[in-house]
C-alpha cells in the first residue's frame, strides 16, 4: 500500500510530535515575505515599494538562515529557537508599525530586512531531526522522510499564499502579516519544546558517528567542514532549480496572455503542482534500489527533456500536458538534494548545510525575476521558456558531472 512507509515513519516515536509544529510553522514562513508584499501595497499603494521591501526581506533571509542554522548546530534547536522566534516577531512588528506610521521606503526596506534575518528555519530543522533519529538503524527510511517534508513544503507553499491572498483581497492585508507571523512562531516554540529529538550538539572533539556500511564500529575522526566539493555541487543544482521555479511562473503567465487566455493561468499551474505532489508522494513510498547519484542524473534529464518540450508548445491546453510531466519530477529532486547533502556532511554542521540549499535556491529564484522579465520582453513567452530549459540542463550537467564526486564511498 503506498502509504504504509509513511504510517511507518510517522509511528517512530517522536515523530509527528516534532513533524505537525514544523509543518504548521513553516505555513507562516513560506507566507511571510508574500504578505509583506501586500501589506507595504495595501498602505502606499504601490509595488515599487512593496517590490524594495521584499527584496529586503529576501536578501537578508537568505544571508541569515545560515548564520542562525550555524547557531543551532553549536548551541542547539531548544536554544537558539525561542529567543530567535522572539526577535522575528519584534521585527515583523516594527515593519508594520513603520508600515502604519507612512514611514519613507529606506525605513521600510530596513524593516523588512531586519523582519527577513531573523526567519526560523523550521524545514532544515526538521529535516535534521529526521536525521538524527532515523540515521543509526533506519538510513533507508531517510528517503521517505525527506520526501514527506517536501509534501509539507509543497502544501505551505499552496496554503499560506493563497490565504494572505485572499485576506488582502477582502482589504485585511494586516491580518495575513500577523497571521503569518503567528503560524511561524506558534509551530516554532512547539517544536523547540520537543526535547527528544532535538539533535545534539556536537563538539569539536567528538568522534564521527559509526559508519553506515561495511562492518567497522571503531568511531574515527572526520573533516566537519561544511563546505566541501559536494556541497558547493548540491548549491549549485539548488540554484539552477531556483531559477527553474522563478522562471517557471512568470513564463507560464507570459505563455497564457500571449494566447488570449489569461485565466488558464491558474489551471495549468495547478495541474503542475498537483501531479508534483502526486509524484512525490509516490516517490517516497518505495525504497530504490538505484543509488542517489543516479537518480538524480535520471531526474534532472527528464526534467530537461520536458523543458525542451516547453519550447515546441502551441497552446494552453499543450502547455497543460507538458507542465504534468515537467511537475513530476520536481519532487525527486527536492528529496535527493537532502538525502545526498546529509550523506556529504558531518551532524555537527547538518542544519547549516540544509539553510545553504534554500538559501542558494533563493538566490536563483530572485536571479531568474530579474532574467526572465527580460528575455520575455524581448522575446515572448518562449524566452522565459528558454530560460527554465538553461536552468533544467545546467542541472542535467551538474548531475553528471558530479556522479564520481556524490559516489564515493562515505569517510
Amino acid at each position: 500500500m503506498p502509504s504504509a512507509n509513511y504510517r511507518s515513519l510517522l509511528r517512530t516515536p517522536g515523530a509527528v510530535a516534532f513533524f505537525l509544529p514544523a509543518s504548521l510553522g513553516r505555513v507562516g514562513v513560506a507566507t511571510t515575505g508574500l504578505s509583506i508584499v501586500w501589506l507595504v501595497h495595501g498602505h502606499t499603494g504601490t509595488f515599487a515599494s512593496a517590490g524594495l521591501v521584499s527584496g529586503g526581506f529576501a536578501v537578508a533571509e537568505a544571508l541569515g538562515a545560515p548564520q542562525l542554522a550555524r547557531l543551532v548546530d553549536r548551541f542547539g534547536q531548544t536554544r537558539v529557537l525561542p529567543p530567535a522566534l522572539l526577535a522575528h516577531a519584534l521585527a515583523v512588528t516594527l515593519l508594520v508599525a513603520l508600515v502604519a506610521a507612512d514611514a519613507p521606503d529606506p525605513l521600510l526596506a530596513l524593516g523588512g530586512a531586519l523582519a527577513g534575518a531573523g526567519v526560523p528555519q523550521l524545514g532544515a530543522m526538521s529535516a535534521a531531526r529526521w536525521a538524527a533519529l532515523l540515521r543509526t538503524d533506519r538510513a533507508a527510511e531517510l528517503p521517505t522522510a525527506f520526501a514527506l517534508e517536501s509534501i509539507a513544503n509543497a502544501v505551505a507553499h499552496l496554503v499560506g499564499p493563497m490565504a494572505v491572498t485572499a485576506l488582502a483581497a477582502a482589504g485585511h492585508p494586516d491580518v495575513g502579516t500577523v497571521l503569518a507571523v503567528s503560524l511561524s512562531v506558534a509551530g516554532g516554540l512547539v517544536l523547540a519544546s520537543r526535547r527528544a529529538t532535538a539533535p545534539t550538539p556536537q563538539k569539536g572533539g567528538d568522534a564521527a558517528p559509526t559508519p553506515r556500511t561495511g562492518s567497522a564500529t571503531v568511531p574515527a575522526r572526520v573533516d566537519r567542514s561544511l563546505f566541501s566539493g559536494a556541497v558547493f555541487l548540491m548549491m549549485g543544482l539548488n540554484f539552477a532549480i531556483g531559477v527553474y521555479f522563478g522562471a517557471m511562473q512568470v513564463s507560464v503567465t507570459a505563455f497564457v496572455v500571449e494566447h488570449g487566455a489569461p485565466g488558464a493561468a491558474t489551471p495549468v499551474l495547478a495541474v503542475s503542482n498537483g501531479s508534483g505532489l502526486l509524484a512525490g508522494w509516490l516517490y517516497g513510498s518505495r525504497r530504490w534500489r538505484t543509488e542517489p547519484p543516479v537518480q538524480l542524473l535520471t531526474a534532472t534529464s527528464a526534467l530537461t527533456l520536458g523543458a525542451l518540450l516547453l519550447l515546441t508548445v502551441g497552446s494552453p491546453l499543450g502547455l497543460g500536458a507538458v507542465v504534468v510531466l515537467t511537475g513530476a519530477t520536481i519532487p525527486p529532486l527536492l528529496v535527493l538534494f537532502p538525502v545526498l547533502t546529509e550523506a556529504a556532511v558531518h551532524r555537527s554542521v547538518l542544519t547549516q548545510a540544509f539553510s545553504w540549499l534554500g538559501s542558494a535556491s533563493a538566490a536563483g529564484a530572485a536571479a531568474a525575476a530579474a532574467a526572465s522579465g527580460w528575455a520575455i520582453d524581448s522575446l515572448g513567452a518562449r524566452g522565459g521558456f528558454a530560460l527554465t530549459t538553461a536552468a533544467a540542463l545546467a542541472m542535467t550537467v551538474q548531475s553528471l558531472a558530479g556522479l564520481r564526486l556524490l559516489s564515493a564511498p562515505e569517510r
